[in-house]
């Protein structure tokens, strides 16, 4: 079938409101501004960005109290853990500046967009559960973001209990988390709403933290067995598929009692690195860094060529034969976007 063509009318009519959507987005962006004029906003003060709601954002302010502002135009991407000036206002503030991050977790969209999902986080917990299924490509994606970032991570094994009338699920969730604790990435064990609060809790402070995972790994009801006070909203797994169901929409972050931040961000199919280079990714496997570099030929691929200085480290145990997989299947999927 020939692909439809439109006339000039039609055209037009698109353009035309594209543009209006423009100045809808330019008028919210100004109004700041005519607040700011009229007197209904207050002094300028640093916050930090609490959730995103599409041109608006909640913002928790220095005196503790959250603030609702529209978010400038100019500003770009404005994610949890942002810090920004904004100006109260009786009903609504305005953000006026985002200041620099010191770090900055991003990932590709379904559409092939690269999309912040948080700022200034100095931990990456990558949570997964006997359910949905979990597997050892998703975690080490999840980790070769984080070493990129600079930033630490842990990986939480939650709904821990399952395990344990089910040896042969218990054995297959041993064997995906082997190759961590050799390489120094600590491993917690938890149960949702009980076990394993009070490390959390230790873990949590002093830094910002996101917890990071497939959807219906149980993120939010951590966030809920930590914080009483959240009590964000959670859904159960879907029957038939043991599959996760999207509860958590936006990024939220909530403070941790005795310092420390902790957002919550939402679950995901797939977590795509295929706009990372081929240096990046290696970089992201911690085991790879003093291997790189040491092997026959210099455009090796790490695949079935003599010398390869990754395949006879697998020979003597230095690396894992699951992690080598794994990053050969990063690489063969950089030109092909994930869905996510």
């Amino acid at each position: 079938m020939s692909k439809r063509k439109i006339n000039r009318r039609q055209n037009w009519r698109i353009e035309r409101k594209q543009q209006e959507r423009s100045e809808r987005a330019e008028r919210a962006g100004t109004l700041g501004d005519e607040a700011l004029a009229g007197g209904q906003l207050g002094a300028e003060q640093r916050g930090r960005v609490i959730a995103r709601y599409g041109t608006q954002a909640d913002i928790e302010g220095d005196d503790h109290r959250v603030h609702r502002c529209h978010l400038r135009t100019h500003l770009g991407s404005v994610v949890a853990g942002d810090n920004v000036i904004f100006c109260a206002g009786e009903e609504t503030g305005v953000v006026v500046a985002r200041e620099e991050r010191s770090t900055e977790l991003q990932r590709p969209d379904k559409f092939g967009k690269l999309r912040s999902v948080a700022a200034n986080i100095d931990r990456v917990i990558i949570v997964i559960a006997p359910y949905p299924e979990p597997h050892g490509g998703l975690i080490d994606r999840y980790l070769v973001a984080t070493e990129n970032l600079g930033a630490e991570a842990v990986i939480l094994l939650n709904k821990a209990d399952l395990l344990d009338d089910d040896p042969f699920l218990a054995e297959s969730i041993d064997m995906l988390l082997e190759p961590y604790a050799p390489l120094g990435y600590a491993t917690i064990r938890a149960q949702g709403k009980f076990g394993a609060i009070d490390e959390l809790t230790q873990l949590l402070a002093g830094h910002t933290s996101i917890l990071v995972g497939q959807s219906g790994v149980g993120k939010t009801t951590l966030v809920n067995a930590l914080l009483p006070d959240a009590q964000q909203r959670v859904s159960e797994l879907s029957p038939d598929k043991q599959k996760g169901r999207h509860t958590t929409t936006t990024a939220r972050l909530f403070d941790v009692p005795g310092g420390g931040a902790l957002i919550d961000s939402p679950g995901i199919r797939e977590f795509g690195l295929w706009h990372m280079s081929r240096d990046e990714v290696e970089n992201g496997f911690r085991e790879f860094r003093d291997r790189i570099g040491h092997c026959r030929f210099r455009d090796c691929h790490h695949q079935s060529e003599p010398g390869c200085a990754l395949t006879e480290a697998i020979d003597t145990g230095a690396i894992h034969p699951a992690r080598l997989d794994s990053y050969r299947r990063i690489i063969a999927s950089l030109d092909q976007p994930l869905q996510g």
